[in-house]
């Protein structure tokens, strides 16, 4: 094992920084509950769309096929951003990072209040979609660092859960709260400055796990204990990482599966409208209710994992055996369109999301699992980048698909990608276990 000076002079530092103010106690769990509040506070900001142009859709003659070609503008900028992002978290930490999202994001959320058209919902969008892809490289990359391995799926799920709790809370505070009072451009406008409130509070709190002024020594052993060594060899390239059937295996899964998540979340409010015949008001008290057995789903899904390590079975074992069990779930998507009633639509949709989000609580978790922690982002950001490409494809086909064959083919396509994104995952992991860089990277490379 690693002894601290040679751990600490991996990472440049002369001696720690300390505080007069002392450690505090299990700070990792804050940091997680930082983490939680932007993921939430992103979902909040993105659910906003769907919710508001059912108000300001009509208003400013924006149709339902120009609002498809929006939702792919905001998915080709996240995906743009997914890959760029990794390596910047990377790079410069994620206190640098999440700094640079943050305002990217937010910002463009308050610009959402001076729209006058579909051009300026685009751009306004696009920037959305590129400041917001940040968060889950550089969300992934933070749990890496400060939680042992046996904690990881956790503090996956946890952060996960965040992306749920926006989605209910969302629904409550724009649609029900905020636009029914101030209208849809104030309520833009309060949306996003959450996310530079959050900003001023990160700035405070956030220091890498090494070079932290409050975390106690104890912490500290703790979290590194339950790591693997650090790796002193610089990290690989993405050409390096993209010949591994691990990289493929957790590209394709995204590829295949994060769709479904996606035509949700842009999509569900509009077809509550279209289909249902909801009203705003109607929308925004039923449509949480989904986001929140997504909540539950996480939670479950990272303590799960979790439970079974601690019960003995190994990590390859307790992932895959969670991943099955969420891509059994997703398929109720399939049901949902043949529901009589909207609520027991609602209620199947509420099990798709439950599912997905066990399933991305742990398949966020294989790069950590396969990777050293200077690589972690740069896989994350990777398999965000399928995701995105993917999702913007099927939003894109979502609009032509609703028009000419309805929604229940959609829902349809929706439920068999899950079962199938978990037997390519299987084929191409192989074991999940980490890999040693000095054997599948013998040439040590310099970012690219």
């Amino acid at each position: 094992m690693k002894t601290r000076d040679t751990v600490d002079s991996q990472l440049g530092e002369r001696q720690r920084p300390t505080a007069a103010g002392g450690s505090i106690p299990h700070l990792r769990w804050w940091i997680l509950g930082m983490i939680f509040l932007i993921t939430c506070i992103n979902y909040i900001d993105r659910s906003s769309i769907g919710l508001l142009v059912t108000r300001f859709g009509p208003e400013l003659n924006i149709s339902s096929s120009q609002y498809g070609f929006v939702g792919a503008i905001l998915l080709f900028a996240y995906t743009l951003s997914q890959s760029v992002s990794g390596r910047l978290y990377d790079r410069y930490g994620a206190r640098v990072g999440f700094t640079v999202s943050v305002i990217v994001w937010c910002a463009a959320a308050m610009g959402h209040a001076a729209i006058t058209g579909f051009v300026g919902f685009t751009a306004c969008s696009f920037f959305l979609g590129l400041g917001e892809a940040g968060n889950w490289p550089g969300a992934a990359k933070v749990i890496a660092e400060w939680f042992p391995q046996r904690e990881r799926a956790l503090g996956m799920a946890i952060f996960n859960g965040g992306a749920s709790m926006g989605g209910v809370i969302a629904p409550l505070l724009v649609a029900r709260l905020l636009a029914p009072k101030f209208g849809w451009r104030i309520s833009f406008l309060l949306v996003g400055v959450l996310g530079f409130v959050w900003l001023a509070a990160w700035l405070m709190i956030y220091h890498p796990l090494a070079k932290h002024p409050r975390v106690s020594e104890e912490e500290r052993v703790y979290i590194r204990d339950g790591q693997p060594p650090l790796e002193s060899v610089a990290a690989p390239s993405v050409r390096s990482l993209l010949r591994l059937r691990q990289t493929w295996g957790i590209l394709l899964a995204r590829l295949l599966v994060d769709p479904i998540w996606w035509l949700y979340m842009l999509w569900l409010p509009v077809y509550l409208k279209d289909v249902r015949h909801f009203s705003l008001k109607d929308i925004g008290a039923s449509a949480w209710a989904p986001y929140l057995a997504a909540a539950v789903g996480s939670l479950f899904g990272g303590w799960l994992a979790g439970r079974l390590i601690s019960h003995g079975m190994s990590v390859n074992a307790a992932r895959k055996t969670v991943i099955g069990i969420a891509a059994c779930l997703m398929p109720f998507g399939i049901l949902a369109a043949r529901a009589q009633t909207a609520y027991g639509a609602l209620a199947y949709i509420a099990v798709v999301l439950f599912g997905f989000q066990m399933w991305i609580s742990n398949v966020q978790t294989l790069p950590s699992d396969f990777f050293s922690s200077s690589t972690v982002g740069t896989v994350a950001g990777m398999g965000g980048t399928a995701a995105g490409i993917s999702s913007l494809i099927f939003n894109l086909c979502t609009a032509s698909l609703v028009s000419h064959f309805g929604y229940g083919a959609v829902l349809t396509i929706a439920g068999l990608l899950a079962p199938i994104g978990f037997v390519l995952l299987i084929v191409f992991l192989g074991r999940v276990h980490r890999l040693d860089p000095a054997v599948v990277f013998p040439s040590p490379t310099r970012l690219s």
